[in-house]
């Protein structure tokens, strides 16, 4: 019996529609771009976030009796310094790099638990990050190879 052979021939066969050669559909791959520049922008008003805690803490709103009281220049310098490190890794991401994926993850979980115990402070953009935070480690979390 002869194979066949041309163009149409796809000696590969079927793709997997599960299991571990599934292939990405164009959503997933768009959503993990759509990740890095999240992570990117994110970084970016991370940094402005900070240098506006460190310069004028006043905009932010003063809490009385909160466990997790730091004194708001304390905020501004952790929150420069997750944008510079979030900024650095989104752009990572955005190259295709593994290990910024990887460190992706960990870093916007972080930046989650640390938008949370921010929240006294600014409650409507904490909520907005903290949404954000966790559709960009779900888009990482889905992204295979």
């Amino acid at each position: 019996m002869a194979q066949a052979s041309g163009p149409l021939y796809d000696p590969s066969g079927p793709v997997p529609v599960s299991g571990a050669g599934r292939r990405n559909s164009g959503a997933v791959t768009g959503l993990v771009m759509f990740a890095g520049v999240m992570m990117l922008v994110g970084g970016l008003l991370g940094i402005f976030q900070g240098i506006i805690a460190i310069a004028k803490d006043d905009l932010y709103v003063a809490t009385r009796d909160y466990i997790f009281q730091f004194n708001l220049t304390t905020w501004g310098w952790i929150h420069l310094a997750m944008g510079v490190v979030l900024a650095v890794v989104g752009f990572g991401v955005l190259k295709g790099a593994a290990w910024g994926r990887v460190i992706g993850i960990a870093l916007v979980s972080l930046n989650l638990v640390l938008n949370f115990l921010f929240l006294p402070y600014y409650p409507l953009w904490s909520l907005v990050a903290i949404a954000l935070s966790a559709f960009v480690v779900w888009a990482l979390c889905t992204y295979r190879d």
